[in-house]
């Protein structure tokens, strides 16, 4: 991993998002930190229109990783997710949320299956790859199989690649080496989310580094599987979101090779 490798979530920083100059005063904190790359998701694109966001990003050097998208939209209104995306100058889509998805019907697995493969073909036509973002919902079994399981095998890496979440692996009871190492090759971009144990036996986010998560372990084997993004992502922050993914930024950083 190398420091222009690491990128940030700006769901992370939603409520620093609602219109064009607080978009332009977050990209402005996340360069200040040191990011060179931004993941876009948590944004309005009625209120910050892709091209702004375009303008701002170039305009502070911050590259485009990858966009999340609606996942509705993605599965049924692709064309319109490309344009999006082609604004934004962003080339990978990534599915980020299955909604109320029932999981244990196959007929609904089935379908996004399905679904997931023609939007998949689709980016691909226009120069894009869609990826998937795993939640604990997936490390369920259907029919003998984890549901995370049967959607990489049943779509080839050409029409889907990876965007696996270390938090949500681990919650969901799996290995995220494990998972990096199974998904060498469609493994574009990574969600480093760390996870620990709460003083209430709860468990909940930190910042990458700072709880339970074998992160060198994880960074290494993701960057054998061929992982270009190193994302930072914390769903909630104990305090100051930003003070989070500067403490998350500095751990990365002194893990960098020149």
């Amino acid at each position: 991993m190398k420091a222009d490798q690491i990128a940030v979530q700006l769901y992370t920083l939603r409520d620093h998002l609602k219109n064009v100059p607080e978009f332009a005063e977050t990209c402005r904190k996340v360069a200040a930190i040191g990011y060179r790359a931004v993941e876009v998701a948590g944004v309005d694109h009625a209120v910050v229109p892709p091209a702004e966001i375009r303008r701002i990003c170039a305009d502070l050097g911050l590259a485009i990783c990858a966009t999340h998208q609606a996942g509705d939209a993605i599965l049924n209104e692709t064309a319109a997710v490309i344009d999006t995306a082609g604004a934004m100058g962003a080339d990978l889509v990534v599915y980020p949320w299955p909604g109320d998805l029932d999981f244990t019907s196959e007929a609904a697995v089935a379908d996004l299956i399905a679904k997931l493969d023609a939007a998949g073909a689709a980016m691909a036509a226009a120069g894009m790859r869609l990826a998937y973002h795993n939640h604990q919902h997936e490390f369920r079994k259907l029919g003998g199989r984890l549901i995370l399981e049967r959607i990489y095998q049943e779509i080839p890496p050409a029409r889907l690649s990876a965007e696996i979440d270390t938090y949500w692996v681990q919650y969901g009871g799996g290995d995220p080496v494990a998972w990096c190492r199974r998904l060498a090759g469609r493994l574009p971009v990574i969600h480093l989310k760390d996870y620990r144990v709460n003083d209430d036996n709860s468990v909940g986010f930190c910042e990458v580094g700072h709880g339970n998560l074998d992160m060198p372990a994880i960074i290494d084997e993701a960057g054998r599987a061929g992982c270009r993004w190193f994302c930072v992502e914390q769903d909630t922050c104990p305090g100051d979101p930003f003070d989070s993914i500067r403490l998350s930024f500095e751990y990365l950083a002194g893990r960098c090779v020149k």
